[in-house]
């Protein structure tokens, strides 16, 4: 694997949890619904749609590498917020290690919102020959 693709695979990696978690959702609404009510949220429904909307979408143009860092940093912000909202359960260590899980996510994905998507992505594609050098020769 050459260094080009590394950053292509991150994003994969980083995305599938995101996708599936998304498509899990779709598949089981009235289920996720009612967690999302139980955690004392508003609009239990809206939220689920938001979420859905949110890990399918941005799990889907993280994966592509299309408006990345929009992408990384909508993800970064969802993992933090729900890992607070549904696993900061104060004395349970699995939440505990679920909530650490959703922050390293987020660092990871702020590595994205960083540095870019590299230059296997669409982004790379659309940027002009100059800003494409300064990418793979930073």
């Amino acid at each position: 694997m050459t260094f080009k693709a590394i950053p292509l695979v991150g994003r994969v990696l980083l995305a599938t949890i995101f996708v599936l978690s998304g498509v899990g959702k779709i598949f089981a609404p009235e289920a996720t619904v009612g967690y999302i009510a139980s955690a004392g949220l508003p609009f239990p429904q809206l939220a689920f749609l938001g979420a859905v909307a949110v890990e399918v979408g941005g799990g889907l143009l993280l994966a592509v590498g299309y408006k990345t860092r929009l992408a990384a940093i909508v993800l970064a912000v969802f993992s933090v917020a729900a890992g607070l909202i549904f696993h900061s359960v104060a004395g349970d260590q699995n939440h505990f290690i679920h909530l650490l899980k959703n922050f390293a996510i987020a660092g990871g994905l702020l590595q994205v919102v960083a540095f870019g998507a590299g230059t296997l992505s669409l982004d790379a594609l659309r940027l002009p020959a100059m800003n494409r050098y300064r990418q793979e020769h930073p």
